[in-house]
This record gives C-alpha cells, sequence and structure tokens, in this order.
C-alpha cells in the first residue's frame, strides 16, 4: 500500500442518502393538513421525521463506512 493514500472505503452506503432526499423533493406530495398528529398537520410532522430518520441514517452509514474496523 501506498504511504499517506487512503484506504479503500465502502461506497454504497452513500446512496441511502438518496432516501430522505427523495422523500423530501417534492412538497407537492406531502403537502396535506391530514393526517394530523398530536394536532400537528402532517406536513409538519412529516418533515420532523425525516430530520430524525435521517439522523439514524446517517449514523449507519458512519458504521459502515468508518475504516479501522474491518
Amino acid at each position: 500500500m501506498k504511504s499517506g493514500a487512503p484506504p479503500r472505503a465502502r461506497r454504497w452506503p452513500y446512496f441511502l442518502l438518496l432516501v430522505p432526499f427523495a422523500a423530501t423533493l417534492f412538497p407537492q406530495f406531502y403537502a396535506h393538513a391530514e393526517p394530523a398528529m398530536f394536532g400537528i398537520p402532517f406536513f409538519y410532522w412529516y418533515q420532523f421525521a425525516w430530520i430524525a430518520g435521517t439522523g439514524v441514517l446517517m449514523a449507519i452509514i458512519f458504521a459502515l463506512t468508518r475504516p479501522g474496523d474491518r
């Protein structure tokens, strides 16, 4: 191995980031008031759910692409 060269990492997990991107790309698909959750319209809680879901997804991607534990 060449010195200074970064180790080859898995790259396929990065494609999982396309899921939240595609899910929030077109607001006309989720711009509805119903179904409301705890009085919060669907439009808002759907986006907040994707914020939490993307955080979990990024943790999974980090674990799959972290060098050294192979």
